[in-house]
């Protein structure tokens, strides 16, 4: 089955494609980029793929380029007869942009969704969407799979021996939280945090008891760190004994290492679907690369996924 597949990676998730291909059990796709003087470029496949099943891995963040390769590569492997065609995008960007929350703005994951389909999807294979909603923007099918799989294990682990509760940086986030507290049955609390604009945080309370806690905080993404390490420092001011933040994304854009490495937080633990830009010893990756390729096996024989979806 295995000789079916073809799985390639765009340059920005180059590394997580070699690992996902590695965990499948075949060699990653060879593909080459030309770019021309004035910065267009244009993805060629360099082996066949008439008849087969390609899977296409690349995180669509800035710049929007990222994005635009993974739609010409959809568009290379549909004109050159794939039998299907699934993207895979461990971070889908744009997703913060999933409804109109003042006049006249875009919907810009609804136009991307629209963009996938029109270059020839045939499914999308995903991870921690900021709004579950999004799948609902697709006409095809997908598998939206969580970082909890993978970060749940290591939560577990700590509340046998140590004081755990878990956190959620902000209200929107205490869903997720809530999710966790109810599976290890331990406290949760909540940092309610304003906004004056978007990335700056005004105002940041603690609800809830952590003193002498070790805190975990869970969140989807993390960006300028702002919400985050205030948080984190809130939550070491009210008596919490240590706090560690499971982050799937690490966008980690402007002053985020500043602020990581400036703050009180313990330990952050993020995962592969985007590239840490430099490093830190507060920060810690936890590869996804096994999880998406058994859910690639499990895809090609038609098999179960649901044993995954551990927290969602």
């Amino acid at each position: 089955m295995s000789k079916e597949v073809k799985i390639f990676a765009g340059r920005a998730t180059q590394k997580l494609g070699e690992q996902i291909a590695k965990e499948f059990g075949v060699p990653l796709g060879e593909v080459t980029v030309s770019e021309f003087s004035d910065g267009e470029f244009q993805p060629s496949f360099e082996e066949t793929v008439r008849g087969k099943d390609v899977f296409i891995v690349q995180s669509t963040t800035p710049p929007s380029d990222n994005l635009m390769e993974m739609l010409l590569m959809v568009d290379a492997a549909k004109r050159a007869s794939a039998r299907k065609i699934i993207a895979v995008v461990p971070y889908f960007g744009l997703a913060r942009q999933d409804r109109k929350d003042k006049p006249r703005v875009a919907i810009g994951a609804k136009l991307v969704a629209n963009m996938l389909m029109a270059a020839g999807v045939d499914r999308l294979m995903t991870m921690d969407l900021h709004a579950d909603q999004i799948q609902g923007f697709f006409e095809v099918p997908v598998d939206h799979l969580f970082a909890s799989t993978v970060f749940f294990p290591e939560i577990q682990k700590m509340t046998e021996t140590g004081n755990v509760v878990m956190a959620a940086p902000d209200v929107g986030g205490a869903k997720r939280a809530n999710s966790y507290a109810k599976k290890l049955d331990i406290g949760l609390c909540i940092c309610h945090k304003q906004r004056k604009k978007a990335n700056v945080v005004s105002e940041m309370t603690v609800i809830g008891d952590v003193k002498g806690k070790d805190v975990v905080l869970v969140d989807d993404m993390i960006d300028t760190a702002g919400t985050l390490t205030r948080a984190a420092d809130l939550l070491m001011e009210a008596g919490a004994n240590s706090v560690r933040a499971y982050c799937t994304h690490a966008v980690l854009s402007g002053p985020a290492y500043d602020r990581i490495n400036a703050s009180k937080i313990t330990e952050l633990i993020v995962t592969d679907t985007i590239p840490l830009k430099e490093e830190s010893d507060k920060i810690r990756v936890i590869s996804i690369a096994a999880l998406f390729g058994d859910i690639i096996q499990k895809m090609v024989h038609n098999e179960s996924i649901s044993k995954h979806f551990i927290i969602s």
